[in-house]
């Protein structure tokens, strides 16, 4: 489970398809983890449909519980002022 939280906090939200591939995991097992890890309030876990190329494809769309991922570098927005 903890290479399930790992991954998600370097790269973010991702579907458990792509949680599975990434954390070198099978579907099934991720999804056993994910689950659990949702029990405990660790991820978010949501049901998510998307059309890839004309295809359905389903899966669950997960994130870290309570975590902001960092800034990303670069310009900030300019704060106007208020007179």
């Amino acid at each position: 489970m903890n290479e399930i939280l790992k991954y998600l906090k370097k790269h973010g939200e991702k579907l458990d398809a792509e949680i599975a591939e990434g954390a070198h995991l099978s579907l099934s097992k991720t999804r056993l983890y994910l689950a659990e890890l949702a029990a405990k309030n660790e991820v978010v876990l949501c049901d998510s449909i998307r059309f890839e190329k004309g295809k359905k494809v389903e899966g669950l769309l997960c994130r870290v519980a309570g975590f902001t991922p960092p800034a990303s570098p670069g310009r900030k927005a300019k704060v106007a002022a208020i007179n």
